[in-house]
This record gives C-alpha cells, sequence and structure tokens, in this order.
C-alpha cells in the first residue's frame, strides 16, 4: 500500500523516516520489556531536541549501547563513558549519558522487585490505552495526570530524564496513550 498521499498527525513531516516511525510505530501498543527500556532511554534523550534527531540516531544508539541490553549498560565504566561522549552518532551529553546507565541498573532492580517493566509501566493506564480525540494538533497536551504519577513512581525508584513531559512522549510513542489525530489515517485505516 502505498502511503505518501495518506493524511497523517500535524507532526509528522514528510520525511520517509519520520513517516514510517509514525504509520508502523508511534502509538502501537508495545509490551516487550527490553524495547520498552529503550524507548525510555530515548525519549529522555530527545529532551530539548526534536524526536526526528532521535530517530536518525537510533540505530548508533543500539550499536553503541550494546543493544539497550541493560545488563551491559549498569556495568559501563569511565573509559565506556569517555568512549561514548566522544561518539558523534549520539547526543554527547553528559547526564544523558549518565541517565541512561542508571536507569540500566534502575531497571533491572525494578524488574527483579515488581517483575516485568512491561506490566508496571501499563498499569500506570490501567492495563488499557487511553485513547483521545483531540480536535486539534495545539489541544494535545504536554502532560496528563498519568504521565506525572508514572514521573514520580519513576524518580522515586532511581531513573533519570523521565520528567512528566517525557513520560507522556514516552506513553504516547509506545501506545499507552493513542493521540493520533482524528483525520489521520492509523486512527481511520483505508479499506
Amino acid at each position: 500500500m502505498s502511503t505518501s498521499h495518506l493524511t497523517r498527525c500535524g507532526w509528522c513531516s514528510n520525511d520517509p523516516l519520520y513517516q514510517n516511525y509514525h504509520d508502523q510505530e508511534w502509538g502501537q501498543p508495545l509490551y516487550d520489556d527490553q524495547a520498552l527500556f529503550e524507548l525510555l532511554c530515548l525519549e529522555g534523550a530527545q529532551a530539548g531536541l526534536s524526536w526526528i534527531t532521535i530517530l536518525k540516531k537510533r540505530a548508533h544508539y543500539r550499536q553503541v549501547f550494546d543493544g539497550f541490553d541493560a545488563q551491559k549498560m549498569a556495568a559501563y565504566d569511565a573509559e565506556k563513558i569517555v568512549q561514548l561522549l566522544s561518539d558523534s552518532g549520539i547526543v554527547r551529553n553528559r547526564a544523558k549519558v549518565a541517565a541512561f546507565i542508571s536507569n540500566a541498573a534502575a531497571y533491572l532492580k525494578l524488574q527483579q522487585e515488581e517483575g516485568r517493566f512491561s506490566d508496571y509501566l501499563w498499569s500506570f493506564v490501567n492495563g488499557k490505552t487511553i485513547r483521545n480525540h483531540w480536535p486539534l494538533l495545539s489541544d494535545t497536551p504536554a502532560l496528563s495526570a498519568e504521565s506525572t504519577a508514572m514521573s514520580k513512581a519513576l524518580k522515586k525508584r532511581g531513573f533519570k530524564f523521565i520528567g512528566p513531559t517525557i513520560c507522556y512522549a514516552f506513553m504516547q510513542a509506545s501506545g499507552m496513550v493513542d493521540d493520533h489525530s482524528p483525520s489521520c489515517w492509523v486512527r481511520n485505516p483505508p479499506n
């Protein structure tokens, strides 16, 4: 099916990478622990930047962060951090790189204490996608009561770069919240 003529959410540019992300990933319910961990890290990396910037670097992030293997990431030493901070293929922000590493340790601890990361995160939306119907893109909020609760809970568990706005973007991307616009083809698939 050709997707070039389809109506998408207003935030989606004409960049084919962005369109594919919108069409295939954004808002699709995600339940895989490691994929959710990766997405949470990348949403934190996005802070202050556009998502397309991170999306273009995602494959390289996966390479240099060992496929977001939390066991390996939690064991990164000073030499590895220096290596990461000199890599132009990622956002070279010391606090964001440190957050990935501390988030890996927090993720592993949370799994030990709570079980599946997916179940824990989805509990903030009672296990079901919240389907919003914002008439205009400008009506879409930057955060919600659920994203604020998620942010507070994750911060208490040692996660970093997970404020309420980042958590809301994460919830949208992982399908916990469906904010596809009413006119978007994903919301209204063609026959």
